[in-house]
C-alpha cells in the first residue's frame, strides 16, 4: 500500500505507467469492425488527444496527442500492427470535426461515418439559442432562460414548463423558433436510412422557409453532414461510450493534477 507520502510523489504514477506500457504492447486485439474516436483534454488550455475505441468491446485501444489528421493516421497504423487492416472498419462514430471526417476518409475508405446524434442536436440547440439571444436584446424577460428552451420537459418542474409555455405566448418569434427544434426529436426513431433522409429533408426544407437566420444557417450544417447524419438509423451509434471513458480520463487527470500540487506543497 503506498503511503500519503508516496501518493504525493512521482513514484506512483511511474510505476502506474510502466504496467500500462507493458500491458499496452503486450495487447493483441481481435479484428475491429466499428470503432468510435473522440478527443478529450488532457491538461488546461488547448491540450488534447484523441481516443480510439472498440465499439463492440467497448475499450480504448489507442490514445495519442492531439485531434489532427495525423492522430487518425497514427490509429490507422496502430490497429494494422495489431492485426485490423484498414480496409475492416466498416463503422466510425465521430464528432463533425472537419479533421475527423478528413481522417477517417482517407485512413478508413471502407467506413460509413456516424456523426453522434448529441452533435445533430447541437447545431440546432445552437439555432435555438442564438434566436434567444437576438430576442433579448429587444424583451429583457428572455434573459436567463438558455435551459428553459434546450431542456425537455420531463427535465423541467412544473413551474419551470408553466414559465416556458407563458414565454412562447408573448414571443412569436420564440415560439417559432422552439417549434423548428422540437420536429427534430423524431429523427432518432427511424430505422432506414431512406426513411430517416425522406424525414430530414422536409424538416431541412422548413428550416429554410422560415427565414430565421439562425436557423438557415442550421440547416446549412445539415446539409454539409447529411450522410453521417441519415446513417445513424442504420448504425445506431452514438459516442456514449466514449464520453463515459472520456468522464474517467479526466478523473485520472484531476487526481495526477492534485498529486502533482501534492508534490509541489512537500518540496
Amino acid at each position: 500500500m503506498f503511503t500519503l507520502k508516496e501518493c504525493g510523489s512521482p513514484l506512483r504514477w511511474n510505476l502506474f505507467s510502466h504496467w500500462v506500457n507493458k500491458a499496452y504492447l503486450a495487447d493483441y486485439h481481435s479484428i475491429i469492425t466499428i470503432l468510435g474516436i473522440d478527443e478529450t483534454s488532457t491538461k488546461k488550455g488547448h491540450n488534447y488527444m484523441t481516443l480510439g475505441v472498440d465499439m463492440d468491446s467497448r475499450r480504448v485501444v489507442f490514445a495519442t496527442p492531439g485531434k489532427d489528421v495525423g492522430a487518425i493516421e497514427k490509429l490507422k497504423s496502430h490497429l494494422e500492427e495489431k492485426g485490423t487492416k484498414k480496409e475492416a472498419i466498416e463503422q466510425v462514430s465521430i464528432d463533425m470535426s472537419v479533421t475527423f471526417i478528413s481522417g477517417v476518409g482517407n485512413c478508413f475508405p471502407n467506413a460509413d461515418i456516424t456523426f453522434d446524434r448529441f452533435h445533430t442536436v447541437k447545431v440546432i440547440n445552437q439555432a435555438m439559442d442564438s434566436v434567444r439571444k437576438l430576442e433579448r436584446q429587444e424583451f429583457a424577460m428572455l434573459k436567463g432562460h438558455k435551459y428553459t428552451f434546450l431542456k425537455h420537459d420531463k427535465n423541467l418542474s412544473d413551474k419551470q414548463k408553466e414559465g416556458k409555455y407563458g414565454l412562447l405566448t408573448l414571443y412569436p418569434v420564440i415560439a417559432n423558433a422552439y417549434r423548428l427544434k422540437e420536429m427534430f426529436n423524431e429523427l432518432w426513431t427511424f430505422n432506414t436510412i431512406e426513411e430517416a433522409g425522406g424525414f430530414l429533408s422536409y424538416r431541412v426544407d422548413l428550416l429554410e422557409e422560415s427565414k430565421i437566420q439562425p436557423f438557415i444557417k442550421a440547416a446549412k450544417n445539415i446539409k454539409a453532414h447529411w450522410s453521417g447524419i441519415v446513417n445513424y438509423a442504420k448504425s445506431k451509434l452514438t459516442n456514449g461510450i466514449l464520453e463515459g471513458i472520456n468522464s474517467r480520463i479526466q478523473l485520472v487527470k484531476r487526481e495526477r493534477e492534485d498529486t502533482e500540487i501534492l508534490t509541489t506543497l512537500s518540496i
